[in-house]
C-alpha cells in the first residue's frame, strides 16, 4: 500500500546554482580524503623575551652569588636585606640593607637605610644611604636624605639633596655646626666633586 505513495524515480535535473552557493564553492573548495593528522596546524613557538635595554646593570664581578630582584609592581615593606651582594629594585622596597651592590632602574623605589659599596640610581632613593666607593645618579634618579660617599658621579638631569657629604670628609670641630643641607642638580654629564669647607 505505501508503494502507491513512494515518487517515481525520475531524471534528476540538476539545481540552479545562486551566486552565493558559487561564492561559497569558490571559497571552499571541496578538499579531497584528507587524515586527521594532515589538518593539524602548526603554531608558531614563542619566542623568548627580549632583553630590556632601559636598565643596563653594573659591572658586576663574576663571582657574585646571591642577587635580590624585587620586580616592577612589587612592594616589598619592613625588611632588613642582609646576606645579598646585589639587590635589583624594579618596584619599591621599604628596608634597611647593608650589601655591595644596590641597581635602581627607573621606575623603582627604595626608602630606608643602606650601607652600599656600589650604587646606580636610575629611580629615586629616600633615606639614609651610604656609598663606600662609587655612588652614580643617572639623568632619571633622585636621590634625597642623608647621603655620603666616596666617589659621586651624576649624569645631566640627576637629583641629589639633603645632607650630602664625602665619607673622607672630617666631622665638624665644633658640636654647634651642623652639616650643610644641599641640593643640587648636575649641569653636565661630568662628575661632581665637592670643596673641602674652608
Amino acid at each position: 500500500m505505501l508503494d502507491n505513495f513512494r515518487k517515481p524515480n525520475l531524471p534528476q535535473t540538476p539545481r540552479v546554482q545562486s551566486p552565493y552557493s558559487k561564492l561559497q564553492e569558490a571559497l571552499n573548495p571541496a578538499l579531497p580524503e584528507a587524515k586527521p593528522d594532515a589538518l593539524k596546524i602548526e603554531l608558531p613557538k614563542p619566542l623568548p623575551p627580549a632583553p630590556r635595554e632601559d636598565f643596563k646593570p653594573l659591572h658586576v664581578d663574576e663571582g657574585t652569588k646571591s642577587k635580590l630582584i624585587v620586580g616592577p609592581d612589587i612592594k616589598l615593606k619592613g625588611a632588613e636585606i642582609t646576606d645579598c651582594d646585589t639587590l635589583i629594585v624594579e618596584g619599591r622596597v621599604e628596608a634597611s640593607m647593608d650589601s655591595r651592590v644596590i641597581q635602581i632602574s627607573e621606575r623603582g623605589v627604595f626608602a630606608g637605610k643602606a650601607g652600599i659599596d656600589m650604587a646606580e640610581i636610575r629611580g629615586c632613593f629616600e633615606g639614609e644611604l651610604t656609598v663606600r666607593k662609587q655612588l652614580l645618579i643617572c639623568a632619571t634618579g633622585k636621590v634625597s636624605g642623608k647621603i655620603r660617599y666616596g666617589k659621586l658621579a651624576i649624569e645631566e638631569g640627576g637629583e641629589i639633596s639633603g645632607d650630602i657629604g664625602a665619607l673622607s670628609e672630617p666631622a665638624p670641630k665644633s658640636a654647634k655646626s651642623e652639616p650643610a643641607r644641599h641640593t643640587a642638580a648636575a649641569p653636565s654629564s661630568m662628575p661632581v666633586v665637592p670643596r673641602p669647607a674652608a
